[in-house]
């Protein structure tokens, strides 16, 4: 199948406001979508069209969602936005292993149950520690009646945040991306962000970020995969794509704005962020060989004494990725 693989962005705005910001890097070429990946279902997922971006929805096209649009707001700081809310129906979830229930409600309070399909999934569900050093992507299950449900592993007590990304199968619906905080009763000892470094290490592979990220201004954020010294050059198609960026603005947890970028199955990863503000990021990457998918996570610095950008080696074990009760890691 000749199919030039693109970046998409899950819940990016690409258009020149700051929405949502989850890239997902891939290449360009004749690509085949595994009959068997880490991920099974996700191995299906049909890759990105050549524009780069696909269905149109703000985290995975070209448009961004109304109202974010309208207002400037960073994706995911908002509950409700367009006449949609997310609803936990678990909003106090235990240590370890606990099951999420949610639901996205409409402007009249009803549970939505069609949803338009992005990248093999109707809906894509993030939760970050407020310290930002625990992240888990995650792919829930919907019920009948629009609840939808995950197991998720939040290893302490304290404050996360929740990010729906979808997009309602409604006429002329846009992708959203909502945000709610989630509190884990218990001892709380937040840790410290971790130190800006240029790698990051990740069950045996190594990710360098390079590039720059200035408020205001796009840049590059250019992503190397190395292992034992050599450049991963057959990164896997993971939901059509070679990689996926998260990034998360330290303080508050806003996503910042992130674009696709041209490339191959490795070893290099690009996309062309715009920070919306000077400040402190952390940036999470996604990407799958030999059938699994890892996280490497990076501290990046925008504007102020420090401009440019680099990134910070994660707390071992602590940036992981699970896609609904399959482990990775």
């Amino acid at each position: 199948m000749n199919t030039g693989v693109k970046i998409t962005a899950y819940a990016a705005a690409l258009a020149a406001t700051f929405g949502a910001a989850y890239g997902v890097g891939t290449g360009v070429g004749p690509v085949e979508e595994p009959k068997k990946a880490g991920h099974g279902e996700h191995a299906a997922a049909p890759a990105p069209s050549k524009s780069g971006a696909a269905d149109g929805h703000a985290g995975h096209g070209e448009e961004a969602p109304a109202s974010t649009a309208a207002a400037g707001t960073p994706g995911g700081l908002q509950v409700s936005e367009g006449g949609y809310t997310l609803a936990m129906e678990t909003p106090v979830p235990a240590v370890g292993k606990s099951v999420l229930k949610f639901s996205i409600k409409d402007s009249a309070g009803k549970k939505v149950t069609a949803f338009a399909t992005e990248h093999g999934k109707e809906l894509h569900f993030i939760v970050a520690s407020r310290d930002l050093n625990t992240f888990r992507h995650l792919h829930p299950v919907k019920a009948a009646d629009g609840t939808w449900s995950v197991m998720a592993d939040l290893p302490a007590a304290g404050g996360y945040k929740a990010f729906a990304d979808f997009k309602p199968a409604a006429p002329g619906a846009r992708g959203i991306t909502l945000g709610v905080d989630l509190s884990v009763p218990g001892a709380y000892a937040p840790k410290p962000l971790p130190a800006v470094a240029p790698t990051s290490t990740v069950d045996g592979y190594q990710v360098r970020l390079g590039g720059t990220l200035d408020p205001g201004k796009a840049g590059e954020l250019r992503l190397t995969v190395t292992k034992a010294g050599k450049p991963v050059t057959d990164l896997e198609p993971y939901l059509g794509a070679y990689g996926h960026l998260v990034a998360l603005r330290d303080g508050d947890l806003a996503y910042l704005h992130v674009h696709p970028n041209e490339g191959g199955p490795g070893p290099d990863v690009s996309f062309t962020a715009t920070a919306p503000s000077a400040g402190t990021y952390r940036l999470f990457l996604d990407f799958q060989h030999e059938g699994k998918v890892r996280t490497a996570a990076f501290t990046v610095t925008a504007g102020g004494a420090s401009t440019g950008t680099k990134a910070s080696v994660p707390a071992a074990g602590e940036a992981t990725h699970d896609a609904g009760g399959h482990s990775h890691g």
